[in-house]
């Protein structure tokens, strides 16, 4: 017999097991179990972890929680093993009262990812509550003159439990003269009533004691007891009659105190004080009753004294009575049902449960950012709700997961630059009529992330700035803009390492983007300097923009003229006489500046004037009137030329011309290397002026050897230049229309993002002066040159 029973409780758990499964499948995330009420602490409920396919050691880590939606903590889940357990006493009627089905509802939330599942707990009956009698004594008066076969009601026993556990039977201690009669009403309930078999005598037997036993259907089965005590009557022997024995009225929930419920009406069919009829509560109606229902003693009119709710009772049940006024009261009774109509009396309820915030801007589209409850305690029509997110065109949305759960979920790309805070309403209504609503203000914060590199104003920055700058001079500040926050805003400034041939001339402070020339700038060396810079914020990963800057080097007048090669050494031999406005020699000088810096002038110092003249801008010194040998023959003059550019300040330099006046006679056949001016060469000498030629061609030789000697060795210097600066372009410019040239012999730089080019030039040019050249020589200026010098005739 053992082993049937546990075969049986065997097969019963594996057909609970498999209808678990079904539930599961069937109820998106909803458990079922039961536990009996009266359950001790720890008792075992069922394995949660293990039924909602979650692992024990991914609890705490995905901080399960569990919430109970009632008032009390009764059952607790361990983390350590995932058993669901009893945690405190459940008492099934004090839960639940006399609902059929007591449950205990169970909300288990998880994260990473968010889920929410719904358990529910049946609280499962237990016999622990035996049958009551309101009272221990009843009584009942029987008139002697009732015939048998008449009923006279009497008040059950009360049972607190549910189902087989509150199915009474009655049971009467032996009697000759009465018996029970139990009969069941339309409305499953007993209607219990004693039965007289034989007709009584008063002057026999005044008083019956019998005990009435209510046994209840549980195991074990409990009972409660109540004395009757019967006593028989000599007169009035009819008890007032309802027209019926229930009556069913609706109101609703919202009716004012002081409302009529309805209006009882009892007969006794007596005449005289035996008719008159009083109306009263049964002695069994509970007290909450009596405070919210008030009834007229003589009228019978049942009214409203409390306000109704229909979330707190659905329906009211009040047993009355109607007594007479006889010597012998008799009593009449019956039961008035009032069922409560719901009004939608109750706002919606919105509740936050879960809240990530702030959101990453680069979050995809269906990230859930929040997990909101909405109920309402109305039913039907009333209670359904309906949620909405507010203000239009936001980049979320709410979706509906499970029985009036939302999730505000991403609905759209974010970008914290242009929205970086949003202020949502959550909006519920219900379906009732009028419709009642409810809103909740949410805050959603965006986090940035590092979408967005520095930029700069414009793609590119021009800067002037003035030659012989002072060194570390600022120059220009750069800046740059990212519209991110925290140390994705954060921008440094760096020149790119690829330029590493500028780094002796800028650098940019990593902070305020100043940038500084680290040496003084030189226009003849270097005219533009064009580089990058960059700007990197500080985020993860870090993003950067770049800036072209041209820097370009303004002239400044800080180079004098400097004149070619001219000196006393070599005097020019004018022989006399000589016509006016004859050319006698050319000044020729250089600047190495430019423009108007390098826009030269010539002029003769006034001590030296005399008869002479020099071009303003071509420095061609000619006569101003015909000289002959009245003016001194053999003599020789110095003429100082004051070389002036146009900067300002103004800078000059002096050069002296030395002119030796001759009369042609002076002029020897032998002279072949030395030019003149009119005539042509002598064949003989007279002895006389040997001495003279001898001196002439001494002073022609060594005059000849020092232009020789200056020549090598000012190839060799430019040849070295050459090699450390590297080739270049010599930078020609005119004066002016009159033809006077000017030789730059500077170093032009251009650095930019390649290698910068280095030039030199030189030019280095000697004429002949104004003497008749030998037989068979044509009047020329001799140029000396290496490599790197360029050949140019005189104008």
């Amino acid at each position: 017999m053992v082993v049937f029973l546990q075969c049986c409780l065997a097969r019963r758990q594996l057909l609970q097991l498999f209808f678990l499964c079904i539930a599961l499948e069937m109820g998106n995330g909803q458990l079922h179990y039961s536990v009996l009420e009266e359950s001790q602490h720890g008792t075992f409920v069922g394995r949660i972890a293990q039924d909602l396919g979650l692992e024990v050691d991914e609890l705490m880590p995905r901080m399960f929680r569990m919430e109970s939606q009632g008032d009390g903590n009764y059952l607790e889940v361990n983390i350590q093993n995932g058993i669901l357990f009893v945690n405190s006493r459940i008492d099934r009627e004090v839960l639940c009262a006399k609902n059929p089905l007591c449950s205990i509802h169970l909300e288990v939330i998880i994260d990473k990812p968010l889920r929410v599942f719904h358990v529910e707990v049946e609280v499962k009956d237990i016999n622990d509550n035996a049958p009551v009698f309101s009272r221990k004594e009843q009584n009942v008066f029987v008139s002697e003159m009732r015939t048998p076969g008449s009923f006279f009601p009497l008040e059950g026993a009360s049972d607190a439990d549910i189902g087989p556990n509150s199915h009474l039977t009655y049971t009467l201690s032996p009697s000759e003269f009465f018996t029970l009669d139990l009969q069941r009403k339309h409305d499953e309930s007993q209607l219990l009533r004693l039965l007289l078999k034989t007709s009584l005598d008063r002057e026999v037997k005044a008083v019956h004691r019998l005990l009435l036993t209510a046994t209840d259907g549980g195991k074990p089965e409990l009972s409660g007891t109540a004395q009757l005590v019967i006593s028989v009557l000599d007169e009035n022997d009819n008890a007032p009659a309802f027209n019926q024995s229930l009556y069913k009225v609706q109101m609703a929930e919202d009716v004012q105190s002081g409302k009529l419920v309805i209006k009882l009406n009892a007969t006794d069919l007596d005449e005289g004080i035996n008719k008159d009829i009083t109306y009263s509560f049964q002695n069994h109606v509970p007290t909450k009753l009596k405070n919210t229902f008030a009834l007229d003693s003589i009228t019978g009119e049942i009214r409203i004294r409390e306000k109704l709710d229909f979330e707190e009772n659905h329906q009211y049940e009040i047993q009355v009575q109607a007594t007479d006024k006889g010597s012998n009261p008799m009593t009449g009774y019956c039961s008035v049902v009032i069922e409560v109509l719901d009004v939608n009396d109750n706002t919606p309820e919105i509740l936050l449960k879960s809240l990530s915030v702030p959101v990453p801007e680069d979050s995809p589209p269906g990230m859930v950012v929040a997990l909101i409850s909405v109920s309402d305690r109305d039913s039907g029509v009333n209670g359904q709700v309906s949620c909405s997110l507010h203000p239009p065109r936001i980049p979320f949305k709410l979706v509906s997961n499970f029985k009036n759960y939302y999730s505000l979920e991403v609905a759209e790309p974010l970008d914290r630059e242009r929205v970086a805070e949003y202020r949502l309403v959550v909006t519920v209504q219900d379906q009732g009529a009028p419709s009642l609503s409810a809103t909740s203000n949410l805050v959603v914060p965006i986090g940035d992330v590092n979408d967005n590199a520095p930029t700069f104003s414009q793609p590119s920055y021009t800067v002037f700035i003035k030659e012989n700058n002072p060194p570390g001079a600022h120059i220009f500040t750069v800046s740059a803009s990212d519209p991110d926050v925290a140390e994705n805003s954060l921008v440094s400034y760096w020149l790119d390492e690829k330029l590493w041939q500028l780094s002796s001339y800028i650098s940019v402070h990593s902070e305020s983007g100043k940038v500084y020339a680290l040496q003084p700038l030189d226009y003849e060396e270097l005219k533009l300097l064009e580089f990058q810079v960059n700007a990197k914020d500080a985020g993860l990963p870090s993003l950067s923009g770049n800036v072209t800057v041209q820097v370009f080097v303004i002239d400044e007048n800080d180079n004098a003229p400097a004149v070619s090669v001219l000196s006393e050494e070599s005097p020019v031999l004018l022989v006399l006489p000589v016509k006016a406005g004859q050319v006698v020699g050319k000044i020729r000088a250089l600047d190495s500046d430019s423009g108007y810096n390098a826009w030269l002038r010539y002029e003769l110092h006034e001590a030296t004037a005399g008869p002479w003249r020099v071009g303003l801008y071509s420095g061609e010194i000619s006569t101003t009137r015909v000289m002959d040998e009245i003016d001194g023959s053999g003599s020789g003059q110095n003429l100082l030329v004051l070389v002036k550019d146009h900067g300002k300040p103004m800078l000059s330099v002096t050069a002296t011309l030395s002119v030796s006046l001759v009369t042609s006679a002076q002029v020897t056949h032998t002279d072949a290397h030395l030019p003149r001016t009119g005539g042509s060469p002598k064949p003989s000498v007279d002895n006389v002026n040997v001495y003279l030629i001898i001196a002439i061609c001494s002073v022609s030789s060594l005059f000849l050897l020092v232009i020789i000697v200056y020549v090598a060795l000012r190839c060799q210097s430019q040849a070295k230049e050459a090699m450390m600066y590297g080739p270049g372009t010599a930078t020609l410019v005119c004066a002016s229309e009159v033809g006077s040239w000017s030789y730059s012999n500077r170093h032009s730089h251009i650095l930019a993002g390649v290698s910068g080019e280095a030039g030199i030039k030189s030019d280095l040019i000697a004429f002949s002066p104004n003497i008749p050249p030998p037989p068979g020589s044509e009047k020329q200026e001799q140029i000396l040159c290496d490599s790197s010098v360029q050949v140019s005739s005189a104008c």
